[in-house]
């Protein structure tokens, strides 16, 4: 009889370095364009809108609650008048949406939110890609 031993076969070629890399890197570049910058970018705006909190101001905050800034406490609560005679204390960081005075008494001019250039707007580009965009 014959025996021959039986080898383990040869481990193959650990291939590049930077092309086992690629595709986790890949993945991450697009995680950040269309998670982390927009994400980014909604924070911002939100805090701008949030300093720029005056009186007068139609606001609505996190929980549904809609009323008119009174007054400015300091940089963190707001005081909210919800009806005729009622104000709250509010944290800035709870209001949802400002409708400023000045919009809702130039109601009657054109808004700048009509163009249709880019941005995230409904749809947003995925939105405009697959045609849930206005036509």
């Amino acid at each position: 009889m014959i025996i021959t031993p039986a080898y383990a076969q040869a481990a193959g070629g650990t291939g590049d370095g930077f092309a086992t890399l690629l595709p986790l890197v890949l993945i991450f570049v697009v995680f950040y364009f269309l998670l982390i910058r927009p994400q980014q970018k909604r924070a911002k705006n939100h805090r701008a809108m949030l300093a720029a909190i005056r009186r007068g101001d139609k606001v609505v905050t996190g929980g549904g609650i809609m009323g008119t800034v009174t007054k400015v406490i300091n940089e963190d609560e707001v005081a909210v008048e919800i009806a005729e005679g009622i104000k709250i204390r509010v944290q800035r960081g709870l209001i949802a949406s400002v409708q400023s005075k000045i919009a809702q008494e130039g109601k009657d001019a054109p808004s700048a939110g009509n163009d249709q250039s880019g941005g995230s707007g409904s749809g947003g580009m995925l939105g405009k890609l697959f045609g849930g965009g206005k036509k």
